[in-house]
């Protein structure tokens, strides 16, 4: 046999979002049950969101939100996983990290599961816009941000994870993450390179 078979590149398309993964409070404070330290990914994540700006590129952040206080709405994920609690709407575990360099104008999609599309009108939202590529950042990378991404994919998005804008509570699933992305899903960047593609992207 001939040729790459696993890791070739997908490649950007002309219309990217910049997509940025539940970096909510419950996530992103150590003292949290779910949460970890977040500082240098969102350095990252904000010089991400920098560099859409200047391009014009839309950005788009998700959080995690549960309406029910007994968690009934999570499913079996709350069985599973546990300590979901701080994420019941109207807690702050379910704020927006205020470091992150968002505002009022960048649209906010709440999901109850780790993949942005599973129960989402996601697909439809980023088809209406003409948007083909996902430049992914945020939390967590063998979570979330896998979950989304297989399903990007399978939608017909290109996936761009920043590897270095991405993070886990855990670093052999981070790194084990992003080799499998990368094998089989998406396209890995680092921070420098997708925000001068950002910045710099060619005007219609």
């Amino acid at each position: 046999m001939s040729g790459k078979i696993f890791g070739r590149e997908v490649g950007w398309g002309c219309s990217p979002i910049l997509l940025v993964i539940d970096v909510t409070r419950a996530f992103t404070e150590p003292d949290r049950p779910l949460g970890s330290d977040c500082t240098d990914l969102l350095e990252q994540a904000n010089t991400l969101i920098r560099a859409a700006r200047a391009g014009h590129i839309p950005v788009m952040v998700t959080r995690v939100a549960y309406d029910r206080p007994d968690l009934s709405d999570a499913g079996l994920w709350a069985k599973k996983i546990g300590r979901l609690d701080d994420l019941v709407e109207g807690g702050e575990g379910v704020l927006i990290d205020a470091r992150l360099e968002v505002t009022a104008e960048d649209p906010v999609l709440t999901k109850k599961y780790a993949s942005c599309f599973f129960g989402t009108d996601l697909a439809s939202r980023l088809t209406a816009a003409g948007v083909d590529t996902l430049v992914i950042a945020g939390l967590s990378t063998s979570g979330c941000v896998r979950a989304t991404v297989v399903d990007a994919l399978q939608h017909g998005f290109r996936p761009i994870v920043v590897k270095d804008a991405v993070g886990d509570r855990w670093a052999e699933a981070h790194r084990q993450a992003l080799a499998d992305m990368q094998a089989k899903y998406a396209d890995l960047t680092t921070t420098e390179a997708a925000a001068e593609r950002l910045r710099d992207r060619p005007r219609d």
